[in-house]
């Protein structure tokens, strides 16, 4: 079987090398180049035709987002995104997958990042899965930024359903396909758990508020759960429901946990599943999204056992075919819908 041929593009002879060490640790990759900015990658690209792209966000020349736009416009390839912890960047990855990036990585500390070695497999894992990516369902992303002319009121639960959705890799983009399409009357509250790292979730939310009806934003501690509002799991937390008396009323409200890392991840769309099955029991709506791995499918379970409805993403559609084909092959899926169906069946069954 041929191996994966990726070029490494970044600004520092450094972490060119560094990068190009860990890659070279798997038997399935070979690093067939190297690039210091965003217009020799171009070059590259064009005459070496690599499976996939490791593609630094701050370089000189022409940028990583620059490039990322030509190369998914002129000839496009699976591109990855490397972009350092700072708040700015969060805004340019959201762009970046707008644009068609697969995936994105987190270097530890930093544009130059001594410590490479803590994101080493992550990186292996990342590329594996990206070459399995279908290229045309990377296409360019027309955002639409909505005005909220009414606020929508908070409303007491009276059915006491609720809306859990979950996705890992491609989910940016997927949430750009459901959440903006949820009406504003929506009288169920919604929750997101995106496998992010922290500082990433807040400018997710952030977009996705711009584009809907609804009001969405990153979850903290002691959140009412309410309708009109979505709430999407803070990098680096798990996000749980939990029962507390507000002023001599039970009520149902956020709880942000430091737990272990569940599958590798945090936060985990298996731990709020299994407190939402708790609590809501009947009345859960589980929505697993594109994403590599099985997160979701042992919460997904539970949500079965005790009466809840479970949508999954069609093959047809998933950036990732990996979570949504382990919930539908266990047999746990009520609905299997491409992605531009799915508001539609949230709307259906809520």
């Amino acid at each position: 079987m041929p191996r994966i041929k990726v070029l490494v593009v970044d600004d520092s002879a450094f972490m060119r090398k560094i990068i190009t060490d860990f890659l070279a640790t798997s038997s399935e990759i070979e690093v067939i180049g190297k690039a210091k900015n965003g217009q020799e990658a171009i070059e590259k690209i064009t005459r070496l035709r690599p499976d996939v792209v490791t593609m630094d966000m701050e370089m000189p020349v022409l940028d990583g987002l620059q490039a990322l736009g030509y190369i998914m416009s002129e000839c496009p390839t699976r591109v990855i995104m490397l972009t350092a912890a700072e708040s700015k960047l969060g805004d340019l990855t959201m762009t970046a997958f707008q644009y068609g990036a697969v995936d994105f990585i987190q270097k530890p500390s930093g544009s130059i990042s001594l410590d490479m070695e803590k994101i080493g497999e992550d990186l292996i894992k990342k590329v594996l899965a990206a070459v399995h990516v279908d290229i045309h369902k990377l296409v360019f992303i027309e955002e639409k930024t909505i005005k909220k002319e009414k606020i929508v009121p908070i409303q007491k639960i009276s059915t006491k359903k609720i809306v859990i959705i979950g996705t890992s890799t491609g989910g940016p983009r997927a949430l750009q396909q459901v959440i903006p399409l949820l009406p504003a009357d929506l009288r169920v509250p919604v929750l997101v758990v995106q496998h992010m790292p922290a500082g990433f979730t807040k400018s997710l939310a952030e977009r996705l508020n711009s584009q809907s009806l609804l009001r969405v934003r990153e979850a903290v501690e002691g959140d009412i759960i309410q309708t009109g509002t979505v709430l999407v799991a803070p990098g680096d937390f798990h996000m749980i429901i939990k029962q507390q008396k507000i002023n001599g009323e039970l009520r149902e409200v956020i709880g942000l946990t430091k737990g272990e890392r569940v599958q590798g991840v945090r936060p985990s769309i298996d731990v709020l599943l299994e407190s939402v099955a708790q609590i809501y029991g009947q009345n859960s709506i589980g929505v697993i999204l594109t994403g590599m791995g099985s997160d979701g499918s042992n919460g997904i379970k539970k949500l079965k056992l005790v009466g809840g409805k479970v949508i999954a993403e069609d093959e047809s559609t998933c950036v990732v075919y990996g979570m949504p084909r382990s919930v539908i092959e266990q047999k746990l899926a009520d609905y299997i819908l491409p992605i531009h169906k799915i508001a539609e069946g949230i709307v259906q069954i809520a």
